[in-house]
């Protein structure tokens, strides 16, 4: 709305005012963007079912036990966590406590922090530049392939995105201001490190390109822009640490187990399996790594986002949007010192360069969703170079400038969509037509000189063929995922076959969208083939170490020997890793112990705690093979538990589930 509009006074009686609010053709458009995002992302939404059971299963302990939401449990009765930090199983468990948990009350958070993020990268862009350069930049954000996944799907990367945008507008508003700079940067602080408690070290990777934005554009003195940037600093390591202070300081017994670290810490998480060992390789804890192995995101160098399943999931404007950082330096010039063209290269082209170049060399786990880091960026620089540029036309320089980036981005989709060319095998041609044909209206149409009215349809024609070059792709990809259903461990957007072999926690054998059967419907899910009694042989297959899905391979009989059987117990049953232990929770409702954690490589528990659990009656049943999840330990604690309850308990079958009753 616009601010309120004094209206002229009457010509009888006293003088009113009247407050006029009037809404513009920007405000109509920014609404609609926003609007259709919101029906993109909630379109459907339930077909995904729970996601990755992984993390659904912690949001459904977390929406029925407040402990185990703070430390993001995998179970209500607290035994241990997640593999990440539990900013996002907040969200999401919160909805769970209020709508009751289910798909949609787990979902619909991700899918509107995937709408609030759009309109953040929108607001940031149109401050300094314009409406559209905003509206282009949210709407390839919007209809980037792996932002739409990952904004209906459970994983933290939806929260991560959010909470970065909302960063770069913070540090835009602070550059802007003298007065208040301070409070801003202390916001981007502050949101800076609540993505830290959403997943980690990633979240500062953007730290370098918003602080030299701000001490190299500030307004203030250089002496109070780095005073300012030191409280920027305090802010984030205050709302960052806190959580991680708590979790330090409480003694082990009042606290879960720390998922995916080998001596139960949350600093050894942070700084080795998801902080340095990503970037080395030399990653102990959850899965484990191994550097320069393939089939843990491939070979490092620049490269990797360009091919294979990063390539469709990210790369349609990425060449584009790294020529639009050039464009923005070389534009601003010799510009004064806070001009604004330079600093929005630095925050913007700062994040995606190095972003995408630690993307590019980190040799540890990496997978193709984590591209959606990217999108912002590629949105807001593609979108404020486009205006630098479309405006300064008439000169050769910016219109060769524009024309070769229409040739490099749609000759660049045409090889993209080349990769899967059976899919919709005419939409390749039509990217490269549009782009020919919008690269060469572009090139002849100031040496036409056209009237004004025809100059300005010609020009919109122009526009209408380089926006469905450039997005024609990205768009059909999404709109191939919106359609289709995505579970477990290692989604992918687009049609299948489009990507290559991805990789990492959870499995990542094997590339493409792992699809699970949703919740209620007929599947042989993922379970093992294992024989009868055999404790960790069962042969759970790649489907059931990633997750998702897992539930519909979880028998009925299975549910209500689970249910019957939890009263006065801690946990009402125990079964090898947390993806064999999260089908059975989400299906029975009650809290199942995932020994060893996210694929039993975590020493929790060791044989003697898991006895002296047993000899308490706080386990009720061992689950073996089958049962919806991976039944197999990968050496340790695990196989040590599972040995020992074979040669003590009796086997038996329930469904299709091998169990152990460990009360008999």
């Amino acid at each position: 709305m616009t601010d309120p509009v004094e209206a002229s006074p009457r010509r009888t009686g006293p003088r009113s005012v009247a407050t006029q609010y009037t809404i513009g053709r920007d405000k109509i458009l920014y609404g609609g963007l926003l609007a259709l995002t919101a029906i993109a992302y909630l379109w459907g939404l339930s077909k995904n079912g729970y996601a990755n059971e992984y993390y659904a299963a912690a949001v459904q302990a977390g929406s029925t036990s407040w402990k185990a939401w703070f430390f993001g449990a995998l179970d209500a009765s607290s035994f241990i966590t997640v593999d990440k930090t539990p900013a996002a199983l907040w969200a999401m468990g919160l909805s769970g406590r209020i709508f009751g948990f289910n798909t949609w009350s787990m979902l619909v958070p991700q899918a509107l922090m995937g709408v609030a993020s759009v309109g953040f990268v929108y607001v940031s862009v149109r401050r300094w530049f314009s409406a559209n350069a905003g509206l282009l930049a949210g709407a390839i954000l919007a209809m980037t392939p792996v932002a739409v996944l990952m904004f209906r799907f459970n994983n933290p990367d939806a929260l991560l995105i959010l909470l970065l945008c909302a960063g770069a507008w913070a540090v835009t508003r602070a550059i802007d201001s003298e007065k208040h700079a301070a409070r801003w940067m202390m916001l981007a602080g502050a949101l800076v490190g609540f993505g830290f408690l959403t997943k980690m070290l990633q979240a500062f990777l953007v730290l370098p390109a918003f602080g030299l934005a701000y001490l190299v554009a500030g307004k203030p003195a250089l002496g109070k822009r780095v005073v300012h940037s030191v409280l920027a600093l305090v802010s984030l390591i205050v709302s960052a640490g806190w959580w991680i202070a708590i979790v330090e300081l409480l003694p082990a017994s009042a606290r879960p187990y720390i998922g995916g670290s080998s001596t139960n810490s949350i600093l050894e998480l942070t700084l080795g399996y998801n902080g340095l060992g990503r970037l080395s390789g030399n990653e102990t804890g959850s899965v484990g790594g191994g550097v320069g192995n393939p089939g843990w995101g491939g070979a490092t160098g620049l490269q990797r986002l360009f091919g294979g399943e990063f390539g469709s999931q990210i790369a349609w404007l990425l060449p584009a949007a790294l020529l639009a950082t050039i464009v923005l330096v070389v534009a601003a010039g010799k510009a004064p010192r806070t001009d604004r063209t330079r600093a929005f290269a630095l925050i913007w082209g700062g994040w995606l360069v190095v972003t995408g170049l630690t993307f590019s060399y980190m040799q540890g786990i990496i997978h193709s969703y984590y591209m959606i880091a990217l999108a912002p960026a590629i949105g807001a620089l593609i979108g404020a170079a486009m205006v630098v540029l479309w405006r300064r036309r008439s000169e050769w320089l910016p219109r060769a400038t524009l024309v070769g980036g229409i040739v490099l981005t749609a000759g660049w989709s045409f090889a993209l969509l080349n990769q899967n060319s059976s899919w919709h095998p005419w939409l390749r041609w039509v990217v490269l037509l549009t782009g020919v044909l919008g690269a060469g209206a572009v090139l002849l149409l100031p040496e036409l000189g056209l009237h004004k009215t025809a100059a300005r349809r010609a020009g919109m024609f122009a526009a209408v063929l380089l926006a469905v070059s450039a997005l024609a792709g990205p768009t059909a990809y999404s709109v191939e995922t919106i359609s289709t259903a995505h579970a477990g461990a290692l989604p992918s957007a687009g049609p299948s076959g489009s990507g290559g072999m991805g990789g990492g926690p959870g499995g990542g054998f094997g590339g493409g969208r792992q699809m699970g059967t949703p919740p209620g419907q007929a599947g042989n899910g993922t379970t093992g083939n294992g024989p009868a009694g055999a404790v960790g042989g069962g042969n759970g297959g790649a489907g059931g170490f990633l997750g998702g899905g897992g539930t519909s391979g979880v028998s009925s009989e299975l549910v209500t020997l689970l249910q019957q059987g939890a009263k006065g117990y801690t946990w009402a049953a125990a079964a090898v890793t947390a993806n064999g232990a999260a089908p059975l929770q989400i299906a029975a409702g009650e809290p199942i112990m995932a020994i060893g954690g996210f694929n039993g490589t975590d020493p929790a528990p060791s044989l003697a705690e898991f006895q002296g659990l047993v000899a308490q009656g706080k386990i009720h049943y061992f689950v073996g093979s089958g049962g919806g999840g991976f039944s197999g330990g990968r050496g340790g604690t695990s196989n040590e538990i599972a040995t020992w309850v074979a040669e003590n308990y009796e086997a038996q079958t329930v469904g299709n589930t091998t169990i152990y009753d460990l009360t008999t």
